[in-house]
């Protein structure tokens, strides 16, 4: 199992979460179906920063005990990096169970699935750190409520079984989920915890539309995206990640602003451009995100 650093938010300790559950937010999740034993091997081995075992959506109702035998067997063995479960709903047949084989093994994350107040208030008190994927009406209105559960450190989006209950239409564009990520982003910052994790790209063959929907959720403030096929890992870490030559200029910016502020200056400027605490800000969460990479 690879070790962890801090829960960092932007480049901040969160405030509720505590130092005894570290975690750091993966700028990639690659699900992999835990009834398909083949595909952890590959998994393991793919650029993606964190896999997550998924034992709800990607296994039959038939399987689900074969699955988590197979998740709990992989997790004993051990992870070459950030490892994570996706459960079956707490209130389904299957959640217990998994939640006790989870409690028996050492993950990163545990993923709730359609995450409510309910769900959460099914979990234990005690366990790895939550990953509340909001993905019904239901979940989406209480965004706020399940970003400040102190055991959740991060918001997912899931976008197929929302559209569904919310009869949304797929645009290329995105349109028709913006209103869904904003509410997460809100959420989650004024929770104090991690940026949300953005919606799977069904295309795995479109390495283009992957760049174009991670790089829009970027810009509306999400800090990570999930993937279903290796091939996506590598164009999402380039995405939400941070380059030499962004780590760069955004050195630059913070030794500006510090000269500055030394020499009694609550601004700087910087090639024409004025340089305060929010620039400043950004540019030190940039430079955390290149140091975790």
């Amino acid at each position: 199992m690879s070790g962890v650093l801090h829960l960092l938010h932007r480049g901040l300790i969160g405030r509720h979460v505590s130092v005894a559950t570290p975690f750091t937010l993966p700028r990639s999740l690659l699900f992999v179906p835990g009834s398909e034993e083949r595909r952890f091997s590959r998994a393991a081995e793919s650029d993606a920063d964190a896999v997550i075992f998924d034992l709800e959506d990607a296994v039959p109702a038939d399987r689900k005990g074969e699955a988590r035998e197979k998740v709990a067997y992989a997790l004993e063995a051990g992870s070459p990096k950030a490892a994570m479960v996706r459960i079956n709903g707490p209130a389904t047949e299957w959640g217990g169970a998994d939640l006790e084989m989870v409690a028996a093994a050492e993950v990163d994350a545990l993923i709730v699935p359609k995450a409510d107040p309910a769900s959460l208030a099914r979990l234990p008190l005690h366990g790895p750190p939550v990953i509340a994927l909001v993905e019904t009406a239901a979940g989406l209105l209480a965004a706020p409520e399940l970003a400040a559960d102190r055991r959740v450190v991060a918001l997912m989006l899931g976008a197929a079984d929302l559209g569904a209950e919310l009869g949304l239409e797929p645009r290329a564009d995105g349109l028709e989920i913006a209103h869904a990520r904003s509410v997460l982003v809100v959420a989650s910052a004024a929770a104090g915890i991690c940026p949300p994790i953005d919606v799977v790209h069904l295309d795995t063959r479109d390495e283009d539309s992957l760049r174009a929907e991670g790089e829009l959720a970027r810009s509306l403030g999400f800090g990570a995206k999930p993937c279903i096929h290796p091939a996506q890992a590598p164009v999402v870490n380039d995405v939400f990640g941070v380059s030499a030559a962004q780590a760069a200029a955004a050195r630059e910016v913070v030794d500006a602003y510090e000269e500055a502020h030394a020499s009694g200056s609550a601004v700087a400027t910087l090639r024409g451009q004025m340089i305060d605490l929010p620039v400043v800000t950004r540019a030190r969460r940039s430079l955390v995100r290149h140091e975790q990479q």
